[in-house]
């Protein structure tokens, strides 16, 4: 609770301090001075560790999953994707449309068309069906009808009047059947059965009863007195000493331990705080001292040595080579460039040597916007120049217009 506080910033409420007893003040220098020699070759091993895998998670193993996560995409998502895309997707669209062209269409046009008439026709034909049932039906109910009340109802009556008759007859027979038997069954079996009950067994059983009650007091007697007994010897020979022992022995000592091990976790606290600076100190020298080996000798080498050195490289060696590659590249090009106008005009006089020379261009006129003076005044038609030149404005190899021959 008080680390949480104190990572969130929080004041933390300290209580009262305890009044400590000697034996906590002679145990805690020697603790905490033992603990803090095993501890700090710990902690310096632990940040030493600590700073390797930070380097290694930065320098190695962040690359490596980078790498591995694009070659995952490019093997594996990319082509998938590709697939999906220019694979699957159009496979599907056109089975899709393939579906809805053989299977949609004509099923439609199958309800459409035939079902539906069908479906009309039968329900038409199944409506003229159950009308002239229903017209039977209504016949025959009503001939029922008439049967039920002219014919079937008086005998009806007649039955239920007789039935009326003959049970009132067997009713006042059972009557008086019932009544002397009844009288015969109080005065033959209850009268008997109620005065043995009242004299005979209920004495009975009440002396059985007290009987009952006498023996299980008697039971629980010897029971409870068996329970105490075994209770007081239990408690004399196990209860008491033990009770002892954890009173006057195993309190004692686990207060003790408790002081002990309390001020060894104190210890391990401030000993592992201590190394922890101890830990950086050595780490910040080690660093200072790496510096001042190899760090600062490589950047006083790299400032004063290899600079002035690659500055001197560049101006004398790499800038000129530069422009000579320029201007060999240049050189290059009007050449190539002359070598393809001379191939040019090789291709036309051979072609004029063979078909003879090509009538002269055309006058294209170009229409030109009225003028103020008024629409009378237009310019002369201008000649439109071809893709190939005529035959007087030829170049040759003796002409100066090439980069190789001009002055």
């Amino acid at each position: 609770m008080d680390l949480e506080k104190r990572s969130e910033g929080q004041p933390v409420e300290r209580g009262a301090p305890q009044a400590e007893g000697c034996l906590a003040v002679a145990i805690r220098v020697p603790v905490r001075i033992v603990v803090l020699v095993l501890v700090v070759p710990v902690r310096m091993v632990w940040d030493a560790l600590v700073v390797g895998g930070r380097f290694l998670r930065d320098t190695v193993l962040r690359p490596v999953g980078r790498a591995l996560a694009w070659v995952a995409w490019a093997v594996f998502v990319w082509p998938l994707l590709m697939v999906w895309r220019y694979v699957v997707v159009p496979v599907g669209k056109a089975l899709g449309w393939l579906g809805h062209v053989l299977l949609v269409v004509p099923l439609v046009w199958l309800y459409r068309r035939v079902l539906t008439p069908l479906g009309h026709a039968i329900a038409w034909l199944a409506r003229g069906i159950g009308a002239g049932l229903a017209w039977i039906f209504a016949g025959i109910g009503l001939g029922l009808a008439w049967l039920y009340t002219r014919l079937l109802t008086p005998l009806g009556h007649g039955i239920a009047w007789l039935v009326r008759g003959i049970g009132t007859v067997l009713a006042a027979v059972g009557l008086g059947v019932y009544s002397a038997v009844a009288w015969l069954g109080r005065y033959l079996i209850v009268v008997p059965a109620r005065w043995l009950y009242t004299w005979v067994l209920a004495p009975v059983g009440r002396g059985i009863a007290w009987a009952a009650r006498g023996i299980a007091r008697l039971v629980e007697l010897f029971f409870t007195g068996i329970g105490v007994a075994l209770y007081w010897t239990l408690r004399i020979l196990f209860v008491l000493p033990a009770l002892a022992l954890w009173r006057w022995v195993l309190v004692p000592v686990g207060r003790v331990l408790a002081v002990i091990g309390r001020e060894i976790g104190d210890a391990l606290g401030h000993a592992w705080r201590i190394a922890g600076y101890i830990s950086l100190t050595v780490g910040r020298f080690l660093g200072r001292l790496f510096r001042w080996i190899f760090v600062e000798p490589v950047r006083w080498a790299y400032r004063t040595v290899l600079t002035p050195v690659g500055h001197v490289i560049r101006d004398a060696v790499l800038k000129p080579a530069a422009e000579a590659a320029r201007s060999v590249g240049r050189v290059t090009r009007q050449a190539m460039g002359a070598a393809r106008e001379s191939a040019r005009q090789a291709r036309a006089d051979f072609r004029r040597m063979l078909f003879g020379a090509r009538p002269e261009p055309r006058l294209e006129s170009r229409p030109e916007p009225p003028s103020e003076s008024g629409p009378e005044s237009r310019r002369e038609p201008r000649p439109v120049a071809r893709r190939e030149p005529g035959s007087g404005e030829t170049r040759t190899l003796g002409s100066s217009t090439t980069a190789l021959t001009k002055d």
